[in-house]
């Protein structure tokens, strides 16, 4: 079952692009906004992301960190990011932990076991999802209107 609004935001620690690691409590205090998306190089994928890193400025005024994750490995988390431009935190879930913690995984995509949905969460500063959004269909986007209009709630 996927996590719910009112419920605690499930806490990870996850290697970033740059082998770092990451945890939702770096960010206590700030509102987040999760973005968990299937596969790194798809097309649909790599939209979602470069729109975000292209409007993220629309992010940071509603004082947001916005965090993309999915099950691929840090390196290739980096050579997308690199290759695309994308510029916000990519977070690696490689053993499909988090992602199956937000009920955001696909039993079997395309063939492939523990695929992440395509998945949005707002979690508040206190570590509460105010925001959740979890697609079966992989081609749909999140409504990041309706993202946005959670975080503006929340100022």
């Amino acid at each position: 079952m996927a996590a719910q609004v009112g419920d605690s935001a499930p806490g990870f620690s996850l290697k970033n692009s740059n082998m770092e690691d990451v945890s939702l409590g770096d960010f206590s205090g700030k509102n987040v906004v999760l973005l968990f998306v299937p596969l790194a190089f798809t097309d649909i994928c790599t939209q979602e992301l470069c729109d975000i890193s292209t409007g993220i400025n629309a992010y940071d005024e509603l004082g947001a960190q916005v965090l993309g994750i999915s099950v691929d490995t840090p390196f290739s988390l980096k050579a997308w990011a690199e290759k695309e431009g994308i510029s916000i935190p990519l977070l690696s879930d490689f053993n499909k932990e988090v992602s199956a913690a937000y009920g955001a995984q696909f039993a079997d995509l395309l063939g492939f076991k523990g695929v992440a949905k395509r998945s949005a969460f707002v979690v508040d500063g206190e570590g509460t999802i105010r925001y959740a959004s979890v697609s079966d269909d992989p081609t749909v986007l999140p409504d990041f209107e309706a993202i946005k209009a959670c975080l503006k709630s929340l100022n």
